[in-house]
């Protein structure tokens, strides 16, 4: 990168160490973050800055806030007795866009994963189960991932759930809208097939 020089060659090469930014992206961003006026580059500079300083747990679900409870743990208009697990904040971000869902999550911050040395201490699986024991839950789904790391966490979690005399759900999978099911893996029509429901 040293043809554009040494400061721009930096940022080129902190930008492409982002998730999901190659090379040509990292350039585009940077060229853009140069043409941008000196207040806007500050305002960017700060926010980044701010949130790596400010953001935490929160202290219920475990996803990424600002303050003690997130806005969903501290709002009246949530249904407390219903908690959705999901992998990662992204996950709840994702079921939040639905607009359906109206209870309370738990965020892991991960799945169950031998091969890459993660286990259930590395979870925040001790946290949800405080949660059970002193909150008046009446529901758990299950929603991770539908991978194998999903499915084995999914699995540990009902195991350890069940005992407590909870409901425990798993989210439906299945054939995705507009999918043609000649292309649908074997795995996902045998899900959309156990989780069919009457018309």
């Amino acid at each position: 990168m040293d043809y554009f020089g040494n400061q721009i060659g930096k940022l080129i090469e902190e930008l492409s160490r982002l998730p999901g930014i190659g090379i040509k992206t990292a350039q585009r961003l940077a060229f853009h973050i140069i043409d941008m006026p000196v207040e806007q580059a500050e305002r960017l500079s700060k926010a980044i800055i701010d949130a790596k300083k400010q953001v935490k747990y929160c202290s219920k679900c475990c996803t990424i806030t600002d303050s003690e409870l997130c806005p969903i743990c501290s709002s009246p208009k949530r249904d407390l007795n219903t908690i959705m697990v999901v992998e990662d904040s992204r996950d709840m971000a994702a079921y939040e866009r639905t607009k359906q869902y109206q209870g309370v999550y738990h965020i892991l911050h991960g799945a169950i994963s031998p091969m890459l040395g993660i286990g259930p201490s590395e979870l925040k699986i001790k946290e949800l189960l405080t949660r059970l024991s002193s909150d008046s839950i009446k529901e758990v789904i299950l929603a991770t991932n539908s991978t194998i790391e999903g499915e084995a966490t999914a699995m540990y979690l009902s195991k350890l759930i069940k005992p407590l005399d909870i409901k425990v759900s798993r989210i439906a999978n299945g054939v995705p809208i507009g999918g043609d099911l000649e292309y649908v893996d074997e795995v996902t029509l045998s899900r959309a097939l156990e989780g069919r429901i009457e018309l």
